[in-house]
């Protein structure tokens, strides 16, 4: 697998046609970010972009930049509505005993 590809895609829907579109990494996300409008190039808008531009340069792993393109797409309302969202790693899973 792709360093910079994301262990699960992004589903968004854009525009009126409710076709979802996928995206599968950090490449892709930055396309999309780049082509958004500049009038709603706001914050977390921002963030995103620094998020997915370190993974570029292995400041930050794919699914970092993953969790922030998946956020500013909820803020936006793009997240597909049937998008589904990786369970959080458990913190614990290295620090537990081996069950006998």
């Amino acid at each position: 697998m792709d360093r910079l590809q994301f262990f699960m895609p992004v589903r968004l829907v854009v525009g009126s046609d409710e076709i979802v579109t996928e995206i599968y990494s950090v490449d892709q996300a930055l396309d999309f970010l780049q082509a958004w409008p500049v009038g709603r190039q706001g914050p977390v808008y921002r963030t995103t972009l620094k998020a997915c531009t370190a993974a570029m340069i292995d400041q930050v792993t794919a699914e970092d930049a993953r969790r922030s393109f998946m956020a500013f797409s909820r803020m936006t309302g793009l997240l597909s509505r049937d998008a589904t969202i990786p369970p959080a790693p458990d913190p614990d899973a290295w620090t537990r005993p081996a069950a006998k």
